[in-house]
């Protein structure tokens, strides 16, 4: 793939957007291959982190991809959206935890890949922003996997003024879980991924479908559905290796 690298070392899969000459901004290239990359992650992978080469981690929408775009039929911008919508999905359904380490910019679309993972990391100066209607445009596929994160109270400000703003307003809303020292960005994406390294692959992939599963469920289906999930995991050779495991006072065999 020409703009995204792929390393896979002990169970972690790190994916590094490579267009650091136009601060990684999205175009249907990127975008395509961001998708693929996802859909042909190991089953063994346990954990994903997803980075940025050079000076940010994501500016946004190539400024080629857009002009192209404004020859396009309303058919053909259907179809180019789908492909955002489809990697947007693609990250945010991958089976196990996705974590952002994102630094300098992540703006339209860079902020809305931030929101589709499940853990986020920014470096103290980032710059986030739905900055589409700035230029006539709303932050619309994006919107599906941001709204869930920063709420409709940020999204009311931040998609209809496009202003700017920064890591730590980014993580009162929401969009990042931490905000770090540039210095430190690394440790701290890499110790919150030893965490979920701590954690059964099934049950962190269970509890990530039941994030995404459970809010769309009506309340009498969602209790009964949770019953069921967690009789059935009780059930299963993970949880009860990792029973054993807490009663012999031991490590579970996949940590």
């Amino acid at each position: 793939m020409k703009t995204v690298a792929v390393e896979i070392r002990d169970s972690v899969a790190r994916l590094t957007l490579r267009r650091p000459d136009a601060r990684n901004a999205l175009d249907e290239v990127m975008i395509a291959e961001l998708a693929r990359a996802f859909g042909e992650l190991p089953s063994s992978i346990r954990a994903v982190v997803l980075s940025g080469e050079g000076p940010a981690f994501c500016a946004g929408a190539d400024a080629a991809w857009m002009k192209k775009s404004r020859s396009y039929t309303e058919e053909e911008n259907v179809r180019d959206a789908s492909t955002l919508a489809a990697m947007l999905r693609a990250v945010d359904e991958c089976p196990c935890p996705v974590v952002a380490r994102v630094h300098g910019a992540a703006l339209g679309g860079g902020s809305g890949l931030v929101a589709a993972c499940d853990v986020a990391v920014a470096a103290e100066g980032t710059v986030f922003g739905f900055t589409e209607v700035r230029l006539g445009l709303i932050p619309a596929v994006i919107s599906t996997f941001v709204l869930p994160k920063i709420g409709l109270s940020a999204a009311r400000r931040y998609f209809l003024t496009g202003e700017r703003f920064g890591a730590r307003e980014a993580r009162e809303m929401g969009l990042v879980h931490e905000v770090a020292d540039p210095a430190a960005l690394d440790a701290r994406v890499d110790a919150l991924v030893a965490e979920i390294l701590q954690a059964g692959p099934e049950a962190v992939a269970a509890a990530k479908r039941l994030l995404r599963e459970a809010p769309a469920l009506p309340r009498d289906r969602a209790i009964e559905h949770t019953v069921r999930l967690i009789a059935r995991l009780r059930a299963g050779a993970e949880a009860q290796e990792g029973l054993t495991a807490f009663l012999e006072k031991r490590k579970p065999r996949w940590v």
